[in-house]
């Protein structure tokens, strides 16, 4: 944070739930809590759900208290929280009293409190997004050999991003899938293909739960086809 503030830049770090960081939490109060909803849902990795709506609410705090006092920091803590899930309620019983789960988030941003609570949870997908490229091929990384190594980081990067690509053009809500879930329902479809007066066509289930995704995705193919020219054909000379 020290280095960052000396390069006149910004910091947007998330925080473990020490008990100085519930004690922050604890002096908030419910009427100053802003409700928001989110276009995209966020999963939540504590309750493994996705999060549509939440109360987004700042307040300052100091950070590394412990060390000397010209190593303190003071900046925002923005506290998101959201609904937290009782598995009782699911099987009949009613919930005894509210339960919510906190988010803290430690930044220095000018942003108000609903943009900067936005910016950081893109700072999350980005990392989600990464750690998914390091935990498929790049996984076989060092190998000892440095021309295995590069042929792996070609694997890793001709197969990552046109899934990504493939993801985005599926439609809202697709583009923070895992590349395992973007092959299952829009690369690998449980359909055939066959020829038909010189045409291809693709025989797909009568009812498949993924359809209107996959339709978007031919649909943006399409677009795109329609709008880069093709090259011509190189002419072979003897």
């Amino acid at each position: 944070m020290a280095t960052a503030r000396r390069a006149r830049a910004r910091f947007s770090i998330a925080v473990r739930h020490n008990p100085a960081v519930r004690q922050v939490i604890s002096t908030i109060a419910d009427d100053a809590r802003t409700p928001t909803e989110y276009t995209d849902a966020v999963w939540d990795e504590d309750d493994q759900r996705w999060v549509s709506d939440a109360e987004v609410t700042e307040t300052t705090c100091t950070a590394f208290t412990g060390r000397r006092l010209a190593e303190h920091v003071s900046a925002r803590s923005i506290v998101r929280r959201v609904e937290r899930l009782d598995p009782e309620v699911a099987r009949g019983q009613g919930e005894l009293f509210d339960t919510r789960r906190h988010h803290a988030v430690f930044t220095d941003s000018p942003a108000p409190v609903l943009e900067a609570e936005k910016s950081h949870r893109a700072h999350a997908i980005v990392e989600s997004t990464i750690a998914e490229l390091t935990d498929n091929t790049p996984a076989h990384l060092p190998s000892g050999q440095f021309q295995t190594d590069g042929a792996w980081l070609i694997l890793a990067v001709t197969t990552h991003d046109p899934t990504r690509a493939v993801a985005v053009s599926a439609g809202a809500g697709r583009h923070s899938e895992q590349m395992g879930t973007t092959r299952r329902k829009s690369i690998s479809p449980p359909s055939r293909l066959a020829s038909s007066a010189r045409r291809f066509r693709l025989h797909a289930p009568r009812v498949w739960r993924w359809q209107v995704g996959f339709d978007d995705l031919t649909a943006a193919l399409a677009v795109t086809a329609s709008v880069v020219p093709r090259q011509p054909r190189p002419t072979l000379r003897t």
